[in-house]
């Protein structure tokens, strides 16, 4: 199971990215933040309202050096085909990666073995490619991009400023805490 301070399961995936195949290798995603968006399935009716509402952040995302990679058991001709077909899904500029054989679905211990598809899961993984943040979500329910650019931003925080530690509901210019006996039982 994928787990915090873990770092990301080995992988290598054929993507839709750009009106292009590629290969993406685990190893491509170091040295960079990278956002990894499972969802179940492509022509669904959830899943596009998620991966548009990650696009619509995606700019914001891109200038905080974060790459996103939306995950699914469908092969990379099948995201080319639902970009082509999809108003919503013709928005996106992230890789689309295909995990048809779930090999990247249960290394982040997301995959639905009885169904073939994965939960809706979003893992935030450091440069080092570790994991910081994992979310995982039933299937009925959708997920927001901008509470996770929100997660971004104090990942982000917390790894530059040793010592200190966002609190809840942290956004960007708030105050911090520095953990210390002082403030035990004072918050």
């Amino acid at each position: 199971m994928a787990k915090i301070n873990q770092t990301i399961p080995d992988f290598k995936a054929e993507a839709f990215h750009n009106g292009e195949f590629k290969t993406i290798t685990a190893d491509d995603v170091k040295g960079k933040w990278a956002i990894f968006l499972f969802y179940p399935a492509d022509f669904t009716f959830v899943c596009p309202t998620e991966l548009e509402d990650m696009a619509k952040h995606y700019d914001e995302l891109q200038s905080l050096g974060v790459e996103v990679f939306s995950v699914s058991t469908d092969t990379h001709f099948v995201h080319k085909a639902w970009h082509d077909t999809s108003d919503a899904i013709g928005k996106i500029r992230y890789p689309m990666l295909g995990d048809p054989t779930g090999k990247i679905a249960r290394g982040f211990d997301v995959m639905i073995e009885e169904e073939g598809v994965a939960l809706r899961g979003t893992f935030l993984a450091d440069p080092d490619g570790v994991i910081k943040v994992a979310e995982i979500h039933d299937l009925g329910i959708g997920r927001s991009a901008k509470d996770m650019l929100r997660k971004v931003k104090a990942a982000q925080y917390v790894r530059d400023n040793d010592g200190e530690v966002c609190p809840a509901a942290w956004e960007a210019g708030q105050d911090t805490l520095k953990p210390s006996l002082d403030l035990v039982g004072k918050i």
